[in-house]
């Protein structure tokens, strides 16, 4: 199955979301590359980067079930899809 490079990026206002969205995300954990995750404290809100390589169905998936959570945004940045003439 094709695979594309993404990141997620994720912005939680609502910390008790918190351990929801680390279950979506422990789901997905053959998926996800790294991820890293910053405190704002002045906003009170975190902010979170996720980086991974799965099919674009799995990706959609999980931004939208991300995003469904309360006080959760997120939104998936693709990489171009690969091309033969981009192959080494």
């Amino acid at each position: 199955m094709e695979t594309r490079i993404a990141i997620i990026g994720i912005i939680v206002k609502n910390k008790d979301s918190v351990e929801a969205l680390n279950d979506i995300l422990h789901q997905h954990s053959d998926y996800i590359i790294g991820r890293l995750g910053i405190p704002y404290r002045q906003k009170k809100l975190n902010i979170i980067s996720v980086a991974m390589d799965g099919p674009n169905q799995v990706i959609n998936s999980l931004a939208g079930k991300i995003g469904r959570l309360p006080g959760v945004t997120a939104k998936a940045v693709y990489s171009p899809p690969e091309t033969d003439s981009q192959l080494p």
